[in-house]
C-alpha cells in the first residue's frame, strides 16, 4: 500500500506546496447480550483516504473512499480550492515544519489473533457471563459485551513520509442492575466499558474472569442494603478506574491546546488553562506527575506516530505539580507557543486530525494500597464511575461512583451506596496527599470521548494507582 499512495502522490496533478494521504482500512466486530439473550452481532469494513493539501500556508481537507488514482486526484483538486480560498484569512501560516518527513511502522502486541472465536463461540460467553452475574433474583438485568477493532493505516506525503501502523484493540463490558422495591443499584466492572485495551483474544482468558463475574453480581447485592454515603468533607481514596475518568475531565480535556486557543468553545468548552499558564501554573500537589504516554505496550491509546506523522514519545505534561506541556500538535504547538505532543488524531479516515488526548498517566508514587488505607483515620473509599459533570471550562465538578466503602481507623469497614464528590479543578489536585506505587497501577480506556465538529469519538487510554485526596466534599445520592 505504502508504494502505491507514493506513486500516487507523485501523480496528483496540483501546485501545492505539500500534500499528505492518510489512507485507513478498519474491521470491526460488536456483539452484545442481555439477560441471557443476544441483542447485536454485527461486522463492519471501512477503508478511505484523507487528502491535505498545504496551500499559501493554509491547509485544505477532502476525503474519499475510493483508492483510484482518479477519485484520489479529485479530492485533492477540492482540498487544494479550498486551502487557496481560506489562505486569504489565514489564523497562521504553516509550513514543512508542522509536516516533517517521516518514516517508520507501529504494531499492536498480540498473542491471539481477533478472528480466533466464531460468532457463535463469543455469544456462547457472553450468556455464561450473564448467567453468572445472576447471583440473586434480585438481579433484574445482566449485560455483557465484547467489541474488536483491527485498524491499518497509512500515511505518506509529498516530502518522504512513509508510515505503516497496524493496532488491534479489544473492549469487554458486563454489569447488573439490582432491584429491591424503589431501590435500584448497578455494579459493572471498572465502569462503562471500561476494560478496553489493545491486543488478542488473549485479553478475554484472564485467570480471574469468572471471579470477578461472581463479584461484580454479589456487590450489587450487597448496595441494596448498604447504608447511604454521608454527608461530609474528609479523606477520599480513588481506585484506579475512577482516576481514570478524574483524569481524563479534569486534566486531559484542559489541556488541549485547541480548546486552549478557543477552537472548541462553540461545541466542547473552552478551558480554565491559559497559555501563559505552561511553565508557571502549579496544577496540583508535588506528587502528582501527568505522562502523556504512547508508548505503554496494551494501553488503548498506545501509537508509534500521530495522524499527521510526528513521532510519538512519552512527555510529562505535569511534573511534581508544575504545568509542563499541553495536548497540542505541531500545528497547534506552532500557533501557541505552548510545547506539546504527537497528539493530531482523527477518528476515522472521513475526519481531519484534531487535538486529541492519547494515553494520559498519573505516574506511580511508593504507598501500597495498604499503606493509602492504613494511614486515614476516616474517610471514604470509592470505585467506577457512574455519573459525571463538569463545566465547558473544565474548572467545576462532581462525579459520582457506583462502589464505595467507609474507612474507619486505617481499615475498610462498611459497603456505602450512592457516593458523590465534588471540588474544583485545582482545589482538587492540590490535596493529593499519596499516591499508589506500581503495585496498584492499573490502567483502563473509552473508546467514546467526544470532541470536534463534525464530531468525532476517539479511543484513549488512561492509567493510574490508587490515590488519597485530603479534605474533599463527599455526599449521597439523596442529597
Amino acid at each position: 500500500m505504502l508504494k502505491e499512495l507514493t506513486k500516487a502522490i507523485a501523480n496528483l496533478n496540483i501546485p501545492a506546496d505539500w500534500i499528505g494521504i492518510r489512507t485507513v482500512q478498519e474491521t470491526s466486530t460488536n456483539h452484545s447480550v442481555r439477560d441471557c439473550l443476544p441483542q447485536v452481532n454485527g461486522k463492519y469494513f471501512t477503508v478511505g483516504a484523507m487528502l491535505e493539501v498545504m496551500v499559501n500556508g493554509c491547509i485544505g481537507y477532502a476525503a474519499t473512499n475510493s483508492l483510484d488514482l482518479s477519485e484520489l486526484q479529485a479530492a485533492a483538486k477540492i482540498a487544494y480550492k479550498q486551502a487557496l480560498v481560506a489562505s486569504e484569512w489565514w489564523i497562521h501560516p504553516f509550513g514543512e515544519s508542522e509536516r516533517p518527513k517521516v518514516v517508520g511502522e507501529y504494531n499492536s502486541p498480540f498473542n491471539e489473533s481477533l478472528d480466533g472465536l466464531s460468532p457463535g463461540e463469543v455469544n456462547d460467553l457472553l450468556v455464561l457471563i450473564c448467567q453468572k452475574l445472576k447471583v440473586d433474583d434480585k438481579i433484574v438485568q445482566t449485560t455483557a459485551s465484547i467489541s474488536t477493532t483491527e485498524k491499518e493505516s497509512w500515511f505518506v506525503s509529498s516530502n518522504g513520509s512513509e508510515v505503516y501502523q497496524r493496532i488491534l484493540f479489544i473492549g469487554t463490558h458486563y454489569g447488573v442492575t439490582a432491584q429491591d422495591g424503589a431501590l435500584v443499584q448497578q455494579r459493572t466492572n471498572n465502569g462503562w466499558q471500561a476494560n478496553c485495551f489493545q491486543g488478542g483474544l488473549e485479553l478475554l482468558k484472564q485467570a480471574d474472569l469468572w471471579d470477578r463475574v461472581q463479584q461484580v453480581g454479589e456487590q450489587a447485592i450487597e448496595l441494596l442494603t448498604a447504608d447511604e454515603c454521608p454527608n461530609t468533607c474528609t479523606n477520599l481514596v480513588l481506585a484506579p478506574d475512577q482516576m481514570m475518568l478524574q483524569i481524563h475531565e479534569s486534566v486531559g480535556h484542559p489541556l488541549e491546546i485547541d480548546r486552549i486557543l478557543g477552537d472548541e468553545r462553540n461545541y466542547a468548552g473552552g478551558s480554565f488553562v491559559n497559555q501563559s499558564d505552561f511553565g508557571k501554573l502549579v496544577y496540583g500537589s508535588p506528587l502528582m506527575n501527568i505522562t502523556f504516554d504512547p508508548t505503554v505496550p496494551g494501553e488503548f491509546a498506545s501509537y508509534g506516530f500521530d495522524d499527521i506523522g510526528a513521532v510519538a514519545t512519552k512527555e510529562y505534561l505535569i511534573k511534581e505539580g508544575l504545568l509542563q506541556r499541553g495536548l497540542g500538535s505541531l500545528e497547534s504547538q506552532t500557533r501557541s507557543g505552548v510545547p506539546g505532543v504527537a497528539c493530531a488524531r482523527a477518528c476515522s479516515w472521513n475526519r481531519p486530525a484534531i487535538d486529541r488526548m492519547g494515553n494520559l498517566n498519573l505516574e506511580p508514587g511508593d504507598a501500597t494500597f495498604a499503606e493509602i488505607i492504613a494511614g486515614v483515620e476516616h474517610g471514604v473509599y470509592m470505585e467506577s464511575n457512574r455519573s459525571w459533570s463538569i463545566d465547558d471550562r473544565r474548572y467545576k465538578f462532581q462525579f459520582g461512583c457506583e462502589y464505595a466503602k467507609l474507612i474507619e481507623n486505617g481499615k475498610l469497614t462498611k459497603t456505602l451506596r450512592n457516593p458523590n464528590y465534588r471540588a474544583t479543578t485545582p482545589e482538587f489536585w492540590h490535596s493529593l496527599i499519596k499516591v499508589g506505587n506500581a503495585s496498584n497501577w492499573k490502567m483502563y480506556g473509552t473508546p467514546y470521548c467526544g470532541k470536534g465538529e463534525p464530531n468525532q469519538a476517539i479511543w484513549v487510554g488512561h492509567g493510574s494507582p490508587a490515590c488519597l485526596f485530603a479534605n474533599v466534599e463527599i455526599f449521597g445520592g439523596g442529597t
